[in-house]
């Protein structure tokens, strides 16, 4: 018995020692994106072509697909986003697609972790349609990516074969900026990030003016002036702007920064008065 339990014992290491790991067929992915305020997640396994017919063959046209492979592809959003023209709230979706030859159906699943054939049009989060973009080369495996990313919208592209389809999504970054900004000005911090916001969008430029004014005052440091400076100058304040950027480059001297010197004098001469 003794030798018996002592070959089994021996039989069971030689098995775990046997197991050799190899590249996983269609391995997953996560990729991660920030929209406007708004963090994006993608999970989804790559597919690859291996000289097969794709669209039309292996992914038959007017069915859903789970558009990936292996599990359900999931799309997670930290915060409310616009996507299909109407507003998700946050939260993991699953990510379906029905293909076919001239456009596809994007569809955000409430149940992230059904399969596509299991989706049932009542548990539609959002349903809308994308035309299908030609490719010119061969992508061999599945991608999902984020391209122009520009403030608060951004594309989801998804590539496979000769095959390219496009759709956006859009964070309304402004309300939610907006109401904190008017709930917390309070706090220095928050002034600079108020009045910089206000500058970079075009807003009330009167408004950032003051509120660049009360950032100065608490923290007088060049670049602070600066923003100072540029927001009266995009106002057309000159006087003021000047006055700013002049105390901007004397901070500026002090602290041997050479790069805001220079950018205080190129706005003093570029200033122009609104007439």
């Amino acid at each position: 018995m003794k030798y018996v339990l002592l070959f089994a014992a021996a039989i069971l290491l030689l098995q775990s020692n046997a197991q050799i790991t190899t590249p996983i067929t269609s391995p997953p992915a996560t990729i991660t994106q920030k929209v406007g305020i708004v963090d994006v997640k993608v999970e989804y396994n790559r597919p690859a072509v291996k000289g097969r017919k794709i669209f039309g063959g292996l992914i038959p046209f007017d069915q859903a697909w789970r558009t990936g492979a292996n599990a359900p592809t999931k799309i997670t959003f930290s915060d409310s986003i616009m996507i299909g023209g109407k507003k998700i709230a946050g939260g993991t979706y699953g990510l379906y697609t029905i293909p076919s030859s001239k456009d596809w159906t994007i569809i955000l699943g409430k149940k992230s972790n059904a399969y596509a054939w299991d989706h049932k049009e009542e548990d539609d989060a959002v349903r809308f349609k994308v035309p299908v973009l030609a490719l010119s080369s061969l992508v061999e495996s599945f991608s999902i990516s984020f391209e122009n990313v520009v403030k608060s919208t951004a594309n989801v592209v998804l590539n496979w074969e000769n095959t390219s389809v496009i759709f956006t999504i859009e964070n309304d970054a402004d309300t939610k900026i907006m109401a904190e900004i008017k709930d917390k000005t309070e706090n220095i911090d928050t002034y600079w990030a108020a009045a910089n916001y206000y500058f970079d969008n075009g807003k009330d430029l009167k408004k950032a003016a003051e509120w660049a004014t009360k950032v100065v005052e608490k923290n007088p440091q060049f670049w602070t002036y600066n923003l100072k400076a540029r927001i009266h100058a995009k106002a057309g304040d000159c006087k003021a702007a000047v006055e700013a950027a002049k105390k901007s480059i004397e901070l500026a001297k002090i602290a041997k920064n050479d790069e805001s010197v220079k950018a205080n004098e190129k706005l003093m001469a570029d200033c122009k008065p609104v007439k």
